[in-house]
């Protein structure tokens, strides 16, 4: 079975075929040519810390240096250990939950692989 990708505007599932080899949204109209998402679909991001190693969701990391979160007076230490890590695609990286913090969101610069 053919699956059609989601709209890349809205991520609507509803996407259709239009005779002339473009993508069509019905939500929200946008238009796209098939050869850009045949070529999205094959380009994966992959996510590597700052020794280089690959990252994959819930791998455990240490942070490599004392961060400051914004809004807050505390500081993660270097050397804290972060498990069961979820990645993400936007500006931050990783979004996970440190103990003693809560619920984060780090860039995969700032921490190494255990």
């Amino acid at each position: 079975m053919h699956t059609l990708p989601p709209c890349p505007h809205c991520q609507s599932a509803y996407t259709y075929e239009d005779g002339g080899g473009q993508y069509v949204c019905p939500e929200c109209a946008h238009e796209w040519p098939a050869e850009a998402a045949a070529a999205a679909a094959d380009s994966v991001r992959v996510y590597k810390d700052a020794s280089g190693n690959v990252l994959q969701d819930g791998d455990t990391v240490t942070v490599i240096k004392d961060l400051k979160p914004k809004g807050s007076g505390s500081v993660i230490k270097q050397g804290t250990k972060v498990k069961n890590i979820r990645l993400v695609d936007a500006d931050h990286d990783i979004d996970c939950k440190i103990d003693g913090f809560g619920a984060m969101s780090l860039k995969t610069e700032f921490v190494r692989k255990v």
